[in-house]
């Protein structure tokens, strides 16, 4: 997003509330200067762009109602951008819906903030949304009609500086998501390392009416650019249950931006005395890549990262074959190798 001759309108209940980025126990008074994503953008564009701002309204409740005003905001600008989410813990009117007993029944936005997004896309104006939020939230019209969403969570005191710079290009993410995003509430519970059966059934077959995969996988996040993986390798092929064995493979930043790629090594049982999970996280590596570089990338498995616990709740490591997957998610393996551990 361009920093110079904008016309930026920034909506959402979450936009100019810095408590709102801080989550659970955050005390009455807050010591540390709070930079909202509003006075975030704010700062960043200075008065080479114009800023507009619109409440829209409330996290929950139907106190504020400036839909139409966001409306008519969104229509004027170049680009909108909507904050929306959760309240802290203890936000006024007992409204806090993020925090300790602040459980809910439904994950998705609470009061009119998904009827403000709709509205404000429906304006066709380019619009971006983030997310303020200590849950996972369920997006799905948002991941649909939206091109652009920033999962900032609780981003902290200084998180509306940090959603700035990643939109103006400032600051090239490089987060992946450490839990699973499900589409819908009755997914759950939804988890990357779930067994063989339930791969057959919702993961595998679906629901009725919408896929059993997730929204968001775990693992998953973008860049400003893009990364490529090849020649994998994994010595030595044939290791003992004492062993342990080396996974490198090659990885090119073959965009135009420097940037971080978080590479991913998951390994799979194949057959196993007790059921095991369709694969399991065992190391993650963040590589700072300039455009064109390529960096070999080594992972060490050790006994540990093989064993599962027998029947006897036993720590072993059985015989057979395990299946090493690198990639840049839990659903967007790149690259896939065999090895066997015998006697």
């Amino acid at each position: 997003m361009r920093k110079q001759g904008q016309k930026i309108a920034v909506i959402g209940p979450n936009a100019d509330n810095g408590r709102n980025q801080l989550g659970d126990y955050t005390p009455t008074v807050i010591l540390q200067e709070l930079v909202t994503v509003l006075a975030g953008i704010r700062s960043a564009v200075g008065t080479s762009s114009e800023v507009s701002y619109v409440k829209g309204c409330d996290v929950i409740g139907d106190e504020t109602d400036e839909i139409q005003e966001a409306v008519q905001a969104a229509d004027d600008a170049d680009v909108a951008i909507v904050v929306v989410g959760e309240n802290e813990r203890w936000a006024p009117n007992n409204t806090g819906t993020n925090g300790e007993g602040k459980d809910v029944a439904s994950l998705d936005l609470t009061g009119r903030q998904l009827e403000l997004v709709q509205k404000v896309v429906a304006t066709g104006t380019p619009t971006v949304v983030v997310l303020i939020n200590g849950r996972p939230l369920s997006i799905g019209w948002i991941a649909e009609h939206v091109p652009a969403i920033i999962e900032a969570w609780n981003c902290g005191e200084q998180g509306g500086a940090a959603v700035a710079d990643v939109l103006f290009g400032d600051y090239n993410p490089g987060g992946r998501l450490p839990v699973t995003i499900p589409r819908h509430v009755g997914q759950l519970p939804v988890y990357y390392n779930h067994t063989p059966s339930r791969a057959r059934a919702n993961w595998g077959r679906g629901y009725v009416d919408m896929p059993g995969s997730p929204l968001y996988a775990f693992g998953y996040g973008l860049t400003y650019t893009q990364f490529e993986y090849s020649d994998l390798e994994v010595t030595p092929s044939v290791v003992g249950p004492e062993g342990a064995v080396t996974v490198s493979f090659n990885l090119k930043n073959t965009g135009e931006r420097a940037g971080v790629e978080v590479a991913q090594l998951y390994i799979d049982d194949v057959i196993s005395s007790i059921t095991t999970p369709v694969m399991e996280l065992r190391g993650f590596r963040r590589v700072s890549l300039d455009p064109g570089e390529t960096s070999r990338v080594v992972f060490r498995l050790n006994p540990k990262d093989l064993s599962l616990l027998n029947e006897h709740l036993e720590r072993v490591v059985e015989l057979g074959q395990f299946e090493v997957m690198v990639g840049a998610a839990s659903d967007d393996i790149r690259l896939r190798a065999m090895f066997d551990v015998k006697e």
